[in-house]
């Protein structure tokens, strides 16, 4: 059953590795569709404000593209794999509270049972999304391999998913870019 709040015309599970560019694509989106029919969800949002409540943290730090957040990447993914493991909804249901907008973009879907959660709660509204970016790429947008982060669950549970419905290819070509997101907005509001 979904949880209390309105039902979605179209949820899109974005997920990519780091530095792949998910948030850049989500909020292009959101810019063209307007924020009015589209909310951008972070699952990490509710995680990092729990952890940083727990730890004694500056939440807002938590949520930059900072040292600070870096400096406590691998345990926030060890709390967040703990709390999944008790509940697999528990950053799903959160992130969905209050959401008034037709169309839910979810920033940084990394988990299979994050996918299962939405694929259960809202069916055939929902849809996959994987942005893909060359290392290259993602080197040039500054990152680096830090094991214990990159060759965990959060970064790898999804690289065999396999049937995405929507793949971006994020490698830097902004006309291609540009070309996906006009498709993918295209289906947007066929949705709407």
């Amino acid at each position: 059953m979904a949880p209390l709040g309105s039902v979605p015309r179209l949820v899109l599970l974005f997920s990519g590795k780091r530095k792949s560019g998910k948030d850049f694509v989500t909020e292009a989106l959101q810019s063209r569709l307007g924020a009015d029919v589209c909310a951008i969800l972070r699952l990490s949002g509710p995680l990092k404000e729990q952890y940083a409540q727990e730890h004694g943290l500056d939440f807002q730090r938590l949520l930059d593209a900072s040292t600070y957040k870096e400096s406590y990447r691998k345990d926030m993914i060890r709390w967040g794999q703990e709390k999944r493991q008790a509940d697999p909804g528990f950053f799903c249901r959160k992130i969905v509270e209050g959401v008034s907008q037709p169309i839910w973009l979810v920033s940084d879907t990394r988990r299979l049972s994050d996918i299962q959660w939405f694929q259960e709660t809202y069916g055939a509204v929902t849809q996959t999304v994987r942005v893909v970016a060359t290392e290259q790429s993602r080197q040039q947008r500054g990152w680096v391999f830090i094991p214990g982060v990159d060759d965990a669950e959060s970064e790898c549970g999804l690289d065999d998913f396999g049937a995405f419905d929507w793949v971006i290819e994020n490698h830097g070509d902004e006309q291609h870019l540009e070309e996906q997101l006009g498709h993918l907005i295209e289906f947007v509001h066929s949705r709407l």
